[in-house]
């Protein structure tokens, strides 16, 4: 891998506390980012933070909640006083429902506070990057999406793949709105990934770990590290020429 792809770029990476979002943080630093880490886990926040600082990289803390404007305003305010210009903003942030439930069995509570979280916190974010990236000349977004949000699954997550099919759409729309203006949009659609996120599902009872590795054609889950080199390639002038797509990393799962 080349070194050093992000040398001298300012990132703002949401949910950034743990999982998936903590290794794209780690392999951005890696690479030469000033990150900032915004989440509303402030102890595992630090902590990504000082893991990164430990291992020679720049990274700093926000606590930032993605339902709240105010707090997204805040996060980007605090990517541009500390590197100058906000050159790429992650948007992962998101949270699973645990248990799952059929659709007509779903509570009006449930939709609300995932389709806040999961899409709304998605919008509000670009909106805040989106003003600081008109000026200063540019920018890149990635966004995480799912495959649950490009094919149907029988989990018991209508909410989460309503959510996750919204974000493509807010991808898409959003590149072609503002390629004009320097800035790229993409989102990234991983399958099923070795997460916190899915220990607490499989706790749940929604499948046990060979089912869910089974919903890949390889029969292999997806390690975090492997989905943030997609957002590596998407956040990076590798892929000057590429927005408004949505990129699986999900181990055939949509082929299949």
């Amino acid at each position: 891998m080349v070194d050093s792809l992000l040398a001298g770029k300012s990132a703002l990476i949401t949910g950034a506390a743990q999982g998936i979002g903590a290794a794209i943080a780690r392999l951005f630093a890696a690479q030469g980012a000033g990150v900032v880490i915004a989440d509303i886990d402030e102890e595992g926040g630090k902590a990504t933070a000082a893991a990164i600082v430990e291992d020679g990289g720049e990274a700093r803390f926000v606590r930032a909640d993605v339902t709240s404007a105010a707090d997204l305003d805040a996060a980007v305010r605090a990517t541009v006083d500390a590197y100058g210009r906000l050159d790429i903003a992650v948007n992962n942030a998101g949270i699973e429902e645990q248990g799952g439930s059929p659709l007509h069995e779903l509570t009006e509570e449930t939709w609300d506070k995932l389709i806040s979280v999961n899409l709304k916190g998605v919008w509000l974010s670009m909106k805040a990057e989106i003003a600081q990236m008109l000026a200063q000349g540019g920018g890149t977004i990635v966004n995480m999406a799912s495959i649950a949000g490009m094919v149907g699954l029988p989990l018991g997550i209508a909410d989460y793949s309503a959510a996750k099919g919204g974000v493509i759409a807010l991808t898409r729309t959003a590149a072609i709105e503002y390629v004009q203006q320097g800035i790229r949009v993409n989102a990234v659609c991983p399958g099923v990934v070795r997460t916190a996120l899915l220990d607490q599902a499989i706790d749940a009872g929604m499948f046990t770990e060979p089912e869910a590795a089974a919903l890949h054609p390889t029969g292999v889950l997806i390690d975090p590290e492997d989905v943030a080199q997609t957002f590596l390639y998407l956040a990076s002038e590798m892929s000057n020429h590429v927005t408004g797509q949505a990129l699986p990393v999900d181990a055939g799962m949509a082929a299949g």
